[in-house]
């Protein structure tokens, strides 16, 4: 009856030019950007667009009313943004109004640990930085080390954006998509609204109650499940402005201020609906938009409703017409099926058994008790890493895919052993016996080029980085395994097998170089996957890199083994040991093995120019016989030069024949 009453004011700023633009309150602190316009009123407008900072205050309150803390800058010489604050973090949005190339990314403030993250909606996470001292407040010295990868993203398409109560950043775009950014900078696609483009003067508010997200668009309310962004009311109101009251401890109502009064809205139930739309049957009509839009040539898009009322495409209410007779067999009387489906659901009999006993599987993962959970995960990841193995891998299961392997490592792990098949034979090596369609699942589906920075890599690399934990010494003989598969289904070099883009053992490479910490396993795991690609330049790779290592018996044996792969491979093999040779006397004990890998076409003057161009250089004069006793003499290549010069010419033995035969032209010479 009273009304407000005014108890106290307090300077916010300490600047008496200063404008506030944005504030914001967590916990016990004010959080605040300002406006410091500059003294010089004529600088330009690239210099005039920083001239915004982020402060924070303690707010006291004690028994002669509330005080302030000391001013703490958190980021200053800024563009304008807009603070909004979750319980743990502060979300900076850039203003619509600020510079063009700021408004690319956000800013997420963790005030405990005194960090600043810097995300983009198009990149995902981009860079986090400890704020120590006033200096790293600076933003140009913030995005320094990111310049290059933030000029490349397009702008944000922001308009409207709100704190969930999970913690998240809730955006609204101009096209109506709704999405959530998460504090650690990762996006998650939740909803589009209906409509298309939002008109220009129409408000949109968002609130989140429990794990629903109400969204209010041109007098027409939205119930979204946040968790899997499936549409559960859509209601049209008679007034257009209202605003979302908070109601703690009800998460199933809704309480609305409006301008003629406040009202309460209950979610409707879905079992208290005279004839409920399983979920599932939605999700068929929404995959089947996703399929018939990827290969429609019309630039119109198709919707769930579209399809429903269309008539044309009958793959989908056939099989929603199936589901909904199997789904109602143990819960009502089964309702009549036509005679046409009849046929299809005796051959969809085993999917449908399949998926029911998936649905109990995870029933008994959410009550069992914690003892039998794991055992539970195991056989559900399998399945379900099995189910995507045998369907389209999209960016979309890939995704999910990624999601598995990282949250349940151990069981992706074994789930991948049992699909491929994979186990030791009786001699110690690795052999698998998955099916073509597997092996092609592996090896294709989207490549590291099409899934731009989220984080998300290809099924390929999953499975290398599962061996490198689990397993390592199986991963040489996995990529061998797959090199195998490649050349019997794809042509060589095909630009549609995966040799034809990067090759796989160049992956399994990348693989083994994201790891943290480097050890000695990690140089021999590479000289092992190099040598098992049997490619020349990955061989010459190893084979430098054990020079460099000086494992001169391994040297050897990788070059007596390789140099009967093809003559050119075992020429260069040759010289490069032939110019080691004349450098060092490491390689002398291993002499008569290196010597019979000598080329045929290698002539003594050939050797001889290679062990004078690697000679080593002597800063003193050379004498006859040095006290080091590391000096290349004329005894130890005297094997070597005699095996040349007394073997026969390799032309004269090749063109013998076609010289005495009487036959014109002569045959073709054998080939090796």
């Amino acid at each position: 009856s009273v009304g407000w009453q005014l108890l106290q004011t307090l300077e916010l700023c300490q600047g008496v030019r200063a404008r506030i633009v944005s504030v914001c309150s967590q916990g016990a602190s004010l959080v605040w950007c300002e406006e410091r316009p500059p003294l010089d009123a004529h600088l330009d407008v690239s210099k005039c667009a920083f001239r915004f900072c982020v402060c924070t205050r303690a707010l006291e309150v004690g028994e002669q009313g509330v005080r302030l803390g000391a001013v703490r800058i958190v980021l200053h010489n800024s563009p304008e943004y807009q603070v909004l604050a979750s319980p743990q973090h502060i979300f900076l949005v850039p203003a619509t109004a600020s510079f063009a190339t700021t408004s690319k990314f956000l800013l997420i403030w963790h005030p405990e640990k005194a960090t600043l993250t810097i995300t983009a909606p198009s990149a995902g996470f981009v860079h986090s930085k400890l704020l120590r001292s006033s200096s790293e407040s600076d933003f140009r010295r913030l995005l320094l080390g990111s310049v290059g990868l933030l000029s490349g993203l397009a702008p944000l398409d922001i308009r409207t954006s709100a704190v969930s109560n999970s913690g998240g950043l809730l955006l609204v775009s101009t096209k109506g998509a709704v999405n959530i950014v998460e504090p650690d900078g990762t996006q998650r696609h939740i909803f589009d609204l209906e409509g298309g483009p939002l008109a220009q003067g129409s408000p949109v508010q968002l609130k989140t109650f429990g794990s629903i997200l109400a969204c209010m668009l041109a007098g027409v309310l939205y119930l979204i499940d946040q968790n899997s962004g499936r549409l559960i009311e859509k209601k049209i109101l008679s007034m257009k402005e209202v605003h979302f009251l908070e109601s703690l401890g009800e998460e199933d109502s809704i309480q609305l201020l409006t301008q003629t009064g406040i009202y309460s809205f209950s979610f409707s139930k879905p079992e208290d609906s005279s004839s409920p739309e399983p979920c599932l049957v939605e999700m068929v009509f929404e995959e089947a938009c996703r399929y018939y839009q990827r290969r429609s040539l019309s630039s119109s898009k198709l919707t769930v409703e579209k399809l429903k009322k269309g008539g044309v495409f009958q793959a989908p209410v056939a099989l929603t017409a199936i589901l909904q007779h199997s789904l109602h067999q143990k819960q009502k009387p089964a309702r009549g099926l036509q005679d046409t489906y009849t046929k299809l659901l005796s051959t969809m009999s085993l999917e449908l058994q399949s998926y029911r006993s998936l649905e109990l599987l995870k029933t008994c993962v959410v009550y069992a008790p914690e003892s039998e959970v794991e055992s539970y995960c195991e056989e559900l990841v399998e399945q379900e890493v099995s189910r995507i193995l045998h369907s389209d891998i999209d960016k979309d299961n890939l995704a999910y895919l990624n999601s598995i392997f990282a949250s349940f490592p151990s069981a992706a792990w074994k789930a991948t052993r049992s699909c491929l098949q994979l186990q030791q034979n009786g001699d110690g090596l690795l052999v698998a016996r998955a099916t073509p369609e597997v092996w092609k699942k592996v090896l294709g589906g989207p490549q590291q080029e099409e899934m731009g920075q989220n984080g998300v890599v290809p099924l390929f690399e999953l499975i290398c980085a599962s061996f490198l934990r689990f397993k390592p010494k199986w991963l040489p003989s996995f990529v061998e395994l797959t090199q195998q598969y490649v050349s019997i289904s794809w042509a060589y070099s095909s630009k549609e097998g995966p040799e034809g883009r990067v090759p796989l053992y160049k992956r399994a490479l990348g693989v083994l170089a994201r790891k943290n910490k480097r050890s000695e396993a990690d140089d021999e795991m590479e000289l092992e996957l190099l040598l098992c690609s049997k490619r020349p330049k990955a061989v010459l790779q190893a084979l430098h890199l054990l020079i460099h290592l000086k494992r001169w018996q391994r040297v050897v044996e990788v070059a007596e083994k390789f140099s009967k792969f093809s003559p050119l491979l075992n020429k260069e093999i040759f010289t490069t040991l032939l110019a080691e040779f004349a450098q060092h006397r490491e390689l002398d004990p291993y002499l008569d093995t290196l010597w019979p890998l000598c080329p045929a076409e290698l002539t003594a003057s050939d050797i001889l120019t290679v062990v004078l161009q690697h000679l080593p250089c002597s800063q003193e004069d050379p004498v006859p016989f040095s006290s080091e006793g590391n000096q290349l003499t004329v005894g130890l290549l005297k094997p070597l030069l005699q095996r040349v010069v007394q073997r026969p010419c390799v032309q004269d033995e090749m063109y013998s024949d076609a010289l005495q035969s009487p036959i014109f032209p002569p045959p073709t010479p054998p080939r090796e």
